[in-house]
């Protein structure tokens, strides 16, 4: 009877090692399903349930509690704040970088650069909430650098991530800034670059580094660290490149 116990005990704990939780920054959806198909081909009994959401919030949730094992941001600015509060074990590294691209369900014309957002027929303009999320301060910066800020900022609206500025861009807005990698999933081949889509000029805005941090729920917990070390690789680099990322 004990060794039955036993045996019962050693496989809840390896089930509870087995489950891994993530705090995944919300450009990074469109790229999370295949990231984890490909690290389960390596590690099959490693459960791994993603929350998306922007990064301030997710920021937020782990600085009161919330159970996340590791957190890939959408910039360098969170995962650096809980690394010197403590809540992070491993020093924050660059897993990826990130662009803008402008969004629209109707044809624009996107020789005009910048100059777009300042057209009589641009009402509106979908944004990520630049106080939460990284793509969506990086909107703003851009639009402060193509001078086109103080027009633009009356026809603001303001998402709660970036995800959910792509919802807007394609129904309640004339266009949208978006993360790039958001063009890359399925459901998004039918916008067509030149047509819907375009890129935001890079030397608008400040090249968006992507970090990734272990957290300190996580410092023995070698599912976790078999997830981190996976981002870093060379497959995780292939596929975060076929979403549009650039990698260091």
């Amino acid at each position: 009877m004990k060794k039955i116990t036993l045996v019962a005990l050693l496989l809840v704990s390896r089930a509870f090692a087995d489950k891994l939780n993530i705090a995944v920054a919300a450009n990074v959806s469109y790229a999370i399903g295949e990231l984890k198909a490909e690290f389960n081909k390596i590690y099959p009994d490693i459960e791994v349930h993603e929350t998306l959401t922007s990064s301030g919030k997710l920021t937020a949730q782990i600085k009161n509690g919330a159970p996340y094992d590791l957190f890939m941001a959408a910039n360098m600015k969170y995962p650096n704040a809980l690394y010197d509060e403590g809540l992070a074990v491993t020093r924050p590294l660059i897993y990826a970088q990130g662009s803008l691209a402008y969004l629209s369900n109707e044809k624009l014309d996107y020789s005009k650069g910048i100059n777009l957002v300042k057209g009589a027929d641009i009402k509106k303009i979908a944004i990520a909430n630049p106080k939460t999320a990284p793509y969506g301060k990086a909107a703003v910066e851009a639009m402060t650098n193509g001078g086109v800020y103080d027009v633009a900022k009356s026809k603001l609206v303001f998402a709660e991530s970036i995800s959910q500025t792509v919802t807007y861009a394609l129904t309640a807005t004339d266009v949208g800034f978006i993360a790039k990698s958001t063009l890359y999933s399925d459901k998004m081949k039918k916008y067509k670059k030149g047509i819907n889509w375009e890129d935001v000029d890079p030397k608008l805005y400040t090249p968006i580094n992507q970090g990734i941090v272990l957290l300190k729920r996580a410092e023995a917990n070698p599912s976790a660290a078999a997830f981190y070390s996976f981002m870093l690789s060379s497959k995780a680099k292939k596929i975060l490149n076929d979403y549009g990322y650039l990698v260091p």
